[in-house]
């Protein structure tokens, strides 16, 4: 099937602007090669800078601001005021205080709040992830019995054929790409199934999950501002005319769903699209990042590979712990609707704050030596990577799942799967994760 046009729906995705630019546009412009933090004063320190996670540098500079600034100021033209927030125990905190910071701006920096930068999705796209109180919960109950524990224990057969099937084409001896022929893979079949989109085109959805929150550059993923927001509207178009097909219609994908659904069939694909991305986002980002950063992590610690070979039962607990380890979402946003004193600092109306679960997973107060990977970790199912309150993730228990059955099956056929080279990690401050991960697997 092809996208069909259809201006109508697309007339609300803004033009945009000669000059325009995201805070996360800003930051990069700052370039690559950031001193480690013990080399800058407190004050310069600032972890949005997107080049720390392609050079997985990132480590150093949470440390320190757990260590001696877990409240840390920053402010950019773009963004205005904003703060970092580290630590584990500040970050539940926050994120069980909805009424005072509040989800309604955004998930990642935007802008100043109040000011309207072309180019920026206006708030009628905004996703139900970056709404709170009754809205919120309405719409995120139109989709959440796709992922509720009947429908999973329905796919897990389905789950597993595609994953053996899958496991078993791979070359043996051969370099391969392990992000893009098993985690891609993997999870835009499981997001199609989701959505009952067409598998021919599934790979579209990986494509649009990539552009949401790449930073436009030279030889990038896109490389103007230009592109993404042209590519954003084919998926408009695209969605506009699954919706049509099924609106009023039963069935249990999530398409059908939101064109049905009492709070949410009232709206456009324009205006669905904050949602439609936050579903293919947390469908397809989160999952394959963890599923190439399980291979990553086992790679650099042998040793904790082979204490699984020589007890599957291992992979229940293996699970959670390498969702910690791998936070394939570095922080979500939150934003400040009055003054309020937090952790002995002003934090004024409007200000952002960015809830950093990458840092918080690493807590020393919390996960003792985190940048460790630890089958054995007693607490390791208190990680944050699903978020906390109201917005815990919806499609943890499928993206675990999924993550479960991958090992379930890898480890009878797999004596190893060696990493070749380091790997090709995302130019994202916000999704953290893997572009590319050449590996080599040695069957049983």
């Amino acid at each position: 099937m092809s996208a069909h046009s259809d201006d109508s729906q697309t007339e609300s995705l803004p033009p945009i602007a000669p000059d325009f630019r995201t805070p996360e546009m800003e930051m990069a412009e700052k370039g690559a090669g950031v001193p480690d933090a013990s080399e800058l004063a407190l004050e310069d320190i600032n972890p949005l800078n997107a080049h720390l996670f392609r050079e997985n540098r990132w480590h150093s500079h949470f440390a320190r601001l757990r260590a001696e600034d877990p409240v840390h100021f920053n402010e950019l033209e773009t963004a205005g005021r904003y703060w970092s927030i580290t630590k584990y125990d500040d970050i539940k905190a926050i994120s069980s205080r909805p009424e005072i910071f509040s989800s309604a701006h955004g998930i990642s920096l935007g802008f100043k709040v109040g000011t309207e930068a072309q180019g920026a999705f206006p708030p009628s796209q905004a996703p139900f992830i970056s709404q709170d109180g009754k809205q919120h919960d309405e719409q995120r109950a139109t989709v959440q019995p796709s992922v509720a524990p009947r429908n999973l224990a329905k796919l897990e057969p389905m789950i597993r054929e595609r994953t053996r099937e899958l496991l078993d084409s791979l070359p043996e001896g051969a370099t391969f790409d392990w992000v893009d022929a098993v985690s891609i893979e993997l999870t835009t079949l499981m997001l199609a199934t989701l959505f009952d989109f067409p598998l021919e085109d599934r790979r579209k959805l990986t494509r649009w999950s990539d552009i949401v929150f790449a930073i436009p550059q030279p030889g990038g993923v896109v490389e103007t501002q230009e592109q993404k927001r042209a590519e954003l509207v084919e998926c408009v178009q695209y969605f506009s005319h699954l919706f049509d097909e099924r609106r009023g219609r039963e069935g249990n994908d999530l398409v059908t769903m939101l064109a049905n659904g009492e709070s949410t069939k009232h709206l456009t694909a324009a205006e669905q699209l904050g949602n439609l991305l936050l579903l293919i986002v947390g469908g397809n980002d989160t999952t394959r990042n963890t599923m190439s950063g399980s291979v990553y992590a086992f790679d650099r610690f042998p040793d904790e590979f082979a204490k699984l070979q020589a007890d599957p039962g291992l992979v229940k607990k293996m699970v959670p712990e390498i969702v910690r380890w791998q936070t394939p979402l570095s922080y979500m946003r939150r934003t400040a609707l009055e003054d309020v004193e937090f952790g002995g600092k002003q934090i004024q109306k409007h200000d952002q704050v960015l809830l950093w679960y990458v840092s918080a997973n690493r807590d020393e107060d919390v996960f003792p030596d985190g940048d460790t990977l630890d089958l054995d970790r007693p607490n390791a199912a208190r990680h944050l990577s699903f978020g906390w309150g109201p917005h815990f993730c919806m499609g943890s228990r499928l993206a675990e799942m999924q993550l479960r059955v991958l090992w379930e099956e890898a480890l009878p056929r797999f004596e190893r799967i060696a990493v070749q080279e380091e790997p090709e990690r995302i130019f994202s401050s916000f999704v953290k994760g893997y572009a590319k991960l050449p590996v080599q697997v040695r069957r049983r």
